[in-house]
């Protein structure tokens, strides 16, 4: 199964003890109506907990969803869920959410309202250009494949080198002087593990792993890369 998760940084100065207790207040209630029947829809964060220096939770949104039964279109609740990672490290906080990166962008939308009471104190995480490059040079036999954007070859947007492209030099240093390293796909030093990973800190794991160990390599491999 495909893991996916998104890293944000929390700006507003706080404590992880401040954060969970406003995290275990948090209940949104929303009302939808389809035909007869009325749905109340909840989004709320609960299994909080603390291990170690992190802050563990599970964000739960409820939507409709229309499901086809017997030929008929039945509005059915459904509860979609995302794990949470919230860390501090030399005076800066992290978020992390265990969801595919649109689901990832509401949770850290809805908390930042939640928690601060403004949409900007939560924010994207960023990883550079520069430090990608420095990735995938430091053990270039572990990178898979590079993604290059910001391209100035007309009504290109994007090009990628995989496989053998990778070993070509002349070939990497010609779309370096192009574009810019937008997501690296590469493979962990002494696991199985195939990570990908944008420059918006959005990470894929590609391999059969738990979400422990895909939270773990994050933190080893993504985690010290962020601008």
């Amino acid at each position: 199964m495909v893991l996916t998760a998104k890293i944000f940084e929390i700006k507003q100065p706080t404590t992880l003890d401040e954060i969970a207790l406003k995290l275990s207040s948090i209940k949104f209630v929303e009302n939808e109506k389809y035909g007869e029947k009325e749905f109340e829809l909840l989004t709320t964060v609960g299994d909080l907990s603390m291990s170690g220096q992190r802050l563990l939770g599970t964000l739960s949104r409820d939507k409709v969803m229309m499901v086809n039964q017997r030929g008929e279109l039945v509005p059915v609740l459904k509860t979609i869920t995302a794990p949470l990672i919230i860390w501090r490290d030399r005076e800066r906080t992290f978020l992390m959410v265990l969801q595919k990166k649109h689901f990832a962008n509401f949770v850290a939308s809805f908390l930042s309202h939640q928690l601060f009471l403004n949409y900007r104190s939560i924010v994207e995480a960023t990883i550079s250009h520069e430090s990608l490059r420095m990735f995938h040079e430091r053990n270039p036999e572990a990178t898979k494949v590079i993604y290059f954007d910001n391209l100035d070859f007309p009504g290109v947007d994007k090009v990628a080198l995989y496989g053998e492209s990778l070993s070509s030099t002349g070939k990497y240093e010609e779309y370096l002087s192009h574009g810019m390293i937008w997501y690296l796909v590469f493979s962990v030093r002494g696991s199985n593990a195939v990570l990908g990973v944008s420059r918006n800190c959005v990470v894929v794991s590609f391999s059969r792993i738990t979400e422990s160990q895909f939270i773990d390599y994050i933190l080893d491999n993504v985690y010290p890369l962020i601008s």
